[in-house]
């Protein structure tokens, strides 16, 4: 029994076309329903490790003055070990360690032993891949359709994503951070200058910030919160400022961080300071999104010529090209 082929449109199956994407779009509503069930508190795993910075602070602070401080950095078996082979390599160098430190930083990882593991894997991951690469392409052939050319920059791809792998994927979360801290700055330093004039001190002001914006921004108010700890905990307030500077890749909470280390040292008024600093950074936010919108006509010339027009002509020309099919083959 011959059974009829469905409609098709430039040679695709409708009826076929049609059920996998309704499948996608079944398969998109549960995992959408996943999602709203299952959400978490942002702040909670946050929380808890600045409740460890707390009590690694304490641990600092009561210790006995004829004894060196002890460290506050975890340390692992893991990172001793990579750090000894890596020290007999003569692979590392004090100012690559602090420069990896200061990326982890960015990207909110608060451990600075995970430096040593970033640069051994930049010095591990480019061997792996790269022999990896070259058992596959050259040895099983799994390519086979491939030119020398096409393997050769395959096997070069590989090598250049292990080495720079790992410091991509810092870059990329220390961007994705600072963003989202610099889109609640302006709403902090609002709350700020609420707390300073309701008679707050600084470090219960940065506390109360975090608490109210840990919710809409999380790494504000994760950064927030730990820069509150440091403020109660730490000998020289400067240090705890210095830190947060230090976390933060963003000019404008260095000018948070300067200001209010002159008004600490001078005793400037805290409110009328940070007033300033939140309205320009409004305005900031503001010609940035302006900047965005006059960049909009021409990013959208690519996607209109590619994908609107070609549509439009075929909806408009598409009845007019079939009634003249039809009027020919009937004239014929």
């Amino acid at each position: 029994m011959n059974q009829t082929p469905g409609p098709t449109l430039l040679g695709f199956d409708v009826v076929l076309v049609g059920s996998i994407l309704a499948g996608l779009a079944a398969f998109a509503i549960l995992m959408a329903i996943y999602a709203a069930v299952t959400i978490k508190d942002p702040m909670a795993k946050r929380v808890k490790s600045l409740n460890e910075r707390r009590d690694e602070l304490k641990a600092g602070i009561v210790t006995s003055g004829s004894k060196k401080r002890t460290s506050l950095v975890r340390k692992t078996d893991t990172t001793d070990k990579v750090k000894s082979s890596l020290g007999k390599m003569n692979v590392l160098e004090q100012s690559q360690i602090k420069d990896v430190q200061q990326k982890l930083a960015h990207a909110g990882y608060r451990n600075k032993e995970l430096a040593v593991i970033i640069i051994g894997l930049r010095a591990v991951l480019p061997i792996v891949l790269g022999a990896l690469g070259f058992v596959m392409i050259y040895v099983v052939e799994y390519f086979p359709d491939w030119g020398p050319m096409t393997r050769l920059g395959a096997v070069a791809m590989m090598l250049f994503l292990g080495y720079k792998g790992p410091e991509l994927y810092l870059s990329n979360k220390a961007q994705k951070r600072t963003t989202e801290i610099r889109k609640g700055l302006p709403d902090a330093l609002d709350l700020l200058v609420i707390c300073a004039e309701a008679g707050l001190t600084v470090d219960a002001a940065f506390n109360r910030v975090a608490k109210e914006l840990g919710r809409a921004y999380p790494e504000l108010g994760d950064e927030f919160a730990l820069t509150a700890i440091e403020l109660s905990f730490l000998n020289e307030r400067k240090m705890a400022f210095d830190n947060l500077a230090y976390r933060v890749d963003l000019e404008a909470v260095k000018g948070v961080v300067t200001t209010m280390v002159q008004t600490e040292r001078y005793g400037t008024p805290l409110a009328s300071a940070l007033r300033v600093l939140s309205a320009e950074f409004r305005n900031e936010r503001m010609m940035r999104a302006e900047e965005k919108a006059a960049r909009l006509p021409a990013i959208m010339t690519v996607p209109l010529i590619l994908f609107i027009l070609p549509v439009l002509f075929i909806v408009i020309l598409g009845p007019a090209a079939c009634s003249i099919s039809d009027a020919l083959i009937n004239k014929d």
